[in-house]
């Protein structure tokens, strides 16, 4: 998509989520399989998210909201700060509101991988226990 592009690709009339997440990935510069990384999931989850077949946790959708720099509500709705707006006073607390919500999320997959790493330590003690004897 190119800067002549931009605007016209978006109408809120018609276009639906994985219209409004597959352009604002592209204005981002994104391949679907660099997104897909940044967020944690498959590529494929990603194309079915963009084609309208699958729709992502409300964890994912304030990742994607935040990693494309767009609105959770425009993401939603086509209503708000979509890409490469410039953003007013209510935009920047709508912004803070969405790190918010990823530090959040970043905290409690962290709490995740920790419980995990712990665990997968332990069965390894265990094997290694095992072999020992």
């Amino acid at each position: 998509m190119n800067d002549e592009t931009n605007e016209e690709w978006f109408d809120p009339e018609t276009t639906t989520f994985g219209d409004r997440l597959a352009g604002a990935r592209e204005i981002a510069g994104m391949t679907q399989a660099q997104l897909a990384k940044r967020i944690g999931v498959k590529k494929k989850t990603l194309e079915d998210w963009e084609d309208d077949i699958r729709d992502p946790r409300a964890m994912r959708l304030s990742m994607l909201a935040g990693l494309l720099n767009i609105s959770l509500l425009w993401l939603l709705t086509g209503e708000g700060d979509g890409p490469g707006d410039l953003g007013t006073a209510t935009s920047y607390v709508r912004g803070s509101h969405q790190l918010l919500d990823e530090i959040r999320d970043i905290s409690a997959q962290m709490s995740l991988n920790a419980d995990r790493l712990v665990r997968v330590e332990q069965e390894l003690h265990a094997l290694l226990k095992d072999e020992d004897e």
